[in-house]
């Protein structure tokens, strides 16, 4: 058959997996117990071709999602807890993060089969959760989405604020080492534009892979280098504070939270997976990558700040000696991955607003309007990050407020009402562990947004 029909993969002979927590249990659960339909609605078998991805290639995916600026953040972290207490804390924040991205997955796997959709983003896991739940609550499934649309949309321009600052900055320190006049930060992330006005008007992905690539390398060399650095002659350790005080506690959960939260790209991966129910489980790819990435976050930012105290700055990339030479050249590197990282990060905010405007723009005006929007975004996050040049601000405002929204409260609330008509009462263990998390999002969020703005204010 030919048309523009969309190519599906063939079902396979055996459509049953046993055991008792697999992925056909959880459909199967979808279909209220009932084992009367021999035909069950597989997701995973009606997904484009296109959707091939590998278990190993979906580890290497969230593997390289997780593992961004984040990581030379966590010292900074640390400096706000302390040594002990941030090396607990990195594990329950991670913990708690992978369990909130665990229960969002195996919602929308869930929803996938009872609504018969092969997959879902999270913005349409949302909707149509608040959709099917409860009548009281479907009436907040368009606000659900938005809520989650939005939330993705202001953490990657937050992001995006970090890059301008954090290149900015490594391209004043090296550059006023070899006698170039000693201007400001916000020159320096000004002259960012140079470089992000032309390299944001790539609209398609593809030909950003490139850049993709290369900043996976080096980030890992530029780790290795800090790392180098950080165990490299550390003072005893008994100079450094074991715990801080309660007021520390807030920016910590919220530059963690910016560090460690990859919820954004979760969705789009098991999306394109071969085998989805191989995300969840035990091993599964989610647990794996979270148990990786917490391990190197709480090591990174321990010796991270046991080597350089309070003097750590917003990335410990910026606190490595400046003389010399390797130094030097693992800060220019950094910078120049921030900027080709930017235009991967924007592509979302982007999506998002064009998404909502593009049915009101003319067809023979839609190619110039894209080029205008992109131009405008990129100006006014650089705007932005001159006039507020601290990237601790922008990882502790964006991880206390989206991250706490988008990484916690909504998957918390997502499962609770998908699962409410079915297997739930007001006394159930999930209902008051949903309920602890919510708690634990909105006082992350109050808590972290409240001290980032005493911060930004003392320092002004």
């Amino acid at each position: 058959m030919t048309g523009n029909m969309e190519k599906v993969r063939p079902a396979p002979s055996v459509t049953t997996i046993s055991g008792p927590d697999t992925y056909s249990s959880k459909i199967e659960l979808a279909y209220n117990g009932s084992r009367e339909d021999l035909d069950p609605y597989i997701p995973s078998e009606h997904r484009a071709v296109e959707s091939n991805t590998s278990t190993f290639g979906a580890l290497a995916h969230l593997l390289k999602a997780s593992l961004g600026s984040g990581v030379l953040a966590m010292p900074l972290a640390f400096k706000n807890a302390g040594l002990l207490v941030g090396a607990i804390g990195t594990a329950l924040v991670g913990l708690i993060c992978g369990h909130a991205i665990h229960v969002l997955v195996r919602t929308s796997q869930e929803l996938c089969a009872e609504v018969k959709k092969p997959c879902l983003g999270y913005a349409a896991t949302c909707d149509l959760v608040f959709q099917n739940g409860p009548k009281p609550v479907r009436k907040f499934a368009t606000f659900a989405r938005e809520l989650a649309d939005w939330a993705l949309a202001v953490t990657h321009l937050g992001a995006c604020c970090v890059y301008v600052v954090a290149a900015g900055t490594s391209f004043q320190q090296v550059l006023t080492h070899h006698g170039a006049p000693e201007w400001s930060l916000q020159i320096y992330a000004a002259l960012m534009l140079i470089v992000l006005v032309p390299l944001t008007q790539i609209r398609n992905l593809k030909y950003l892979v490139p850049f993709s690539t290369f900043a996976n390398f080096v980030w890992l060399f530029s780790i290795c280098i800090s790392m180098y650095y950080c165990m490299r002659d550390p003072p005893p350790i008994n100079e450094r504070r074991i715990a801080t005080g309660i007021s520390g506690i807030p920016n910590f959960i919220s530059t963690s939270l910016f560090a460690m939260e990859g919820i954004g790209v979760v969705m789009p991966i098991e999306n394109e997976m071969l085998k989805p129910h191989q995300f969840l489980g035990c091993p599964g790819v989610l647990n794996i990558a979270m148990t990786a990435v917490v391990t190197m976050y709480g090591f990174v930012g321990f010796m991270g700040y046991w080597q350089y105290g309070d003097n750590i700055g917003g990335q410990l990339i910026h606190s490595l000696p400046q003389d010399e030479i390797l130094a030097q050249t693992a800060n220019l590197l950094v910078a120049c991955v921030m900027l080709l990282s930017f235009a991967l990060v924007y592509y979302v905010p982007v999506d998002v607003v064009w998404r909502r405007i593009q049915n009101r723009i003319p067809a023979k005006a839609q190619n110039w309007s894209m080029a205008g929007l992109r131009l405008f975004g990129t100006l006014l996050i650089v705007a932005v990050a001159c006039a507020i040049p601290k990237i601790h601000f922008f990882m502790d405002l964006v991880g206390a407020v989206c991250l706490s929204v988008m990484g916690l409260l909504l998957p918390a609330v997502v499962e609770t009402i998908w699962r409410w008509s079915r297997d739930l009462t007001p006394c159930h263990w999930v209902v008051w562990k949903n309920g602890i998390i919510v708690v634990f999002s909105l006082v992350a969020m109050v808590s972290g947004f409240t001290y980032a703005l005493i911060d930004l204010v003392n320092n002004v």
